[in-house]
């Protein structure tokens, strides 16, 4: 049989796969918001048997992508009327009704 102390030395001190509980844990969320994460396909987990875990470098995936600078669509520039825009416009007369 194996020296435990050889044995601790060959592991890592952390865990691999971590449960949906601790990966809540280590996140700081809520497990709810956790599992909301799994439906919505955000988070991966990884299935053995009927057990569902996360790995360490798909918490760190998940967080790499939310610290990712977002790209935003261009806006377009205000546009003023110009005077062919302006010349285009009904006038407005004394007993027109929409008149102020």
């Amino acid at each position: 049989m194996a020296d435990p102390q050889l044995l601790r030395d060959v592991l890592p001190a952390d865990p691999i796969l971590l449960t949906p509980e601790e990966a809540a844990q280590v996140l700081r969320i809520g497990r709810t918001t956790l599992y909301a994460l799994m439906k919505a396909g955000e988070l991966r987990p990884v299935h053995i048997g009927r057990s569902c875990r996360l790995s360490r470098a798909e918490l760190e995936r998940y967080v790499r992508g939310l610290e990712a600078p977002r790209t935003m669509p261009a806006r377009q520039p205000a546009r003023g009327r110009s005077a062919a825009d302006q010349q285009e416009l009904p006038e407005l007369d004394a007993t027109s009704p929409d008149a102020a």
